[in-house]
C-alpha cells in the first residue's frame, strides 16, 4: 500500500509561481513513474507532466515551457514547478504514482489533491 501526500497549493496572480510536491510512503518494491494531474470545474482530469524512474519526462501541451516536473528518488517525491501561471492553470492538481509491491505487482496509487488557484 501506497500514500501520496501533497503539498503547495494556493493562490496565486497570474505570472506568478508555484511548487508542489507529493511525496509517497508505505511499503513497496519501486515507484516507477509518478506524474501529475489536474482537473477543473466541469472539466475530465487532465495528464499535466509525468516522469519516470529514469528521469524521461512527458508534458501536456499547455503547460510546455512553463512547468517542469522533478523527482527525488532517495526520498520518493517528485515536484511539478510551475511558472508564468494563467488563470486557465486554476484546479484541483493530484499526485499519480505506480508502484510496484512486494510481490512484485504494479498498483496506481493518487494523492488527495490539492487545489491551485490564479487570480487573472
Amino acid at each position: 500500500q501506497v500514500q501520496l501526500v501533497e503539498s503547495g497549493g494556493g493562490l496565486v496572480q497570474a505570472g506568478g509561481s508555484l511548487r508542489l510536491s507529493c511525496a509517497a510512503s508505505g511499503i513497496f518494491f519501486s515507484i516507477n513513474k509518478m506524474s501529475w494531474w489536474r482537473q477543473a470545474p466541469g472539466k475530465q482530469r487532465e495528464l499535466v507532466a509525468e516522469i519516470t524512474s529514469g528521469r524521461s519526462t512527458n508534458y501536456a501541451d499547455s503547460v510546455k515551457g512553463r512547468f517542469t516536473i522533478s523527482r527525488d528518488n532517495a526520498k520518493n517525491t517528485v515536484f511539478l514547478q510551475m511558472n508564468s501561471l494563467k488563470p486557465e492553470d486554476t484546479a484541483v492538481y493530484y499526485c499519480n504514482a505506480l508502484a510496484t509491491g512486494v510481490t512484485l505487482r504494479t498498483y496506481e496509487y493518487w494523492g488527495q489533491g490539492t487545489q491551485v488557484t490564479v487570480s487573472s
